[in-house]
């Protein structure tokens, strides 16, 4: 996702309390845009008549149209990310192929990985390897850091650290402390760019300088590889 994309979201979802929650965290992400809310399938499938909208986040137990059906009727659907209080849905959105699924009530660490899951669906499959390896250098995932949300290039991670509830992200810009647990970080990144060597650090790629079975050497830092993760590690970097 380059630095000038704007991300144009529509909240679809019959619970104003639902609504106000997702509109407050999209007003925390400075790339994504409200641009409409509508409380059934009827008035969003207007609106997308009337506006471009980049992705959805859509209820599905909803008056008149439920939103696994609502989704079906669309020739050319925007993104979808699911919101929803049950999960007996998932399977059918994933076959849906959405971006991702949230359980209600939605915690702002798991909003923003599937915000971040967009981010990277956005770069064009059918570019040539050298535009692809263009666009991931210029890819980023946001984090919030000092009551703000903070933009950091992948290019620009070393390591990320954590530390009981907190993670550390170690960058060529110097550190960032958010709460956000590792797993959920992880399932942010690129898997083929960051690897998990330990329970509490995730290190990136690129950045390695040396390895051996139990330590990678990252940015003047000695990282461990811990033994549930060292067949993993040596398989990707062997």
């Amino acid at each position: 996702m380059h630095d000038t994309a704007t991300i144009r979201c529509l909240v679809v979802d019959d619970e104003p309390p639902a609504r106000e929650i997702i509109r407050r965290y999209i007003q925390d992400v400075p790339t994504l845009e409200l641009t409409g809310e509508c409380a059934n399938a009827i008035q969003a499938f207007a609106l997308l008549q009337q506006q471009s909208v980049d992705l959805m986040f859509l209820d599905i137990r909803m008056p008149q149209l439920n939103g696994n059906d609502f989704l079906k009727t669309l020739k050319n659907p925007p993104k979808v990310i699911f919101t929803t209080a049950y999960t007996d849905y998932a399977l059918e959105g994933y076959e849906l192929d959405v971006v991702d699924y949230l359980l209600k009530p939605i915690p702002f660490d798991r909003f923003l990985k599937a915000v971040n899951k967009a981010y990277q669906l956005a770069l064009p499959k059918n570019e040539s390897p050298a535009t692809a390896e263009e666009g991931r250098s210029e890819s980023f995932v946001y984090f919030r850091a000092d009551r703000k949300m903070v933009k950091v290039m992948l290019q620009d991670i070393f390591y990320i650290e954590s530390m009981k509830d907190y993670i550390k992200i170690f960058t060529a810009h110097g550190m960032i402390i958010t709460k956000q647990s590792i797993s959920s970080v992880e399932a942010m990144l690129p898997e083929k760019e960051f690897i998990r060597s330990h329970r509490s650090y995730i290190v990136s790629v690129r950045q390695i300088k040396s390895y051996t079975s139990e330590l990678i050497e990252i940015h003047n830092t000695e990282v461990p590889i811990g033994k549930l993760f060292r067949n993993e590690v040596m398989k990707m970097l062997g």
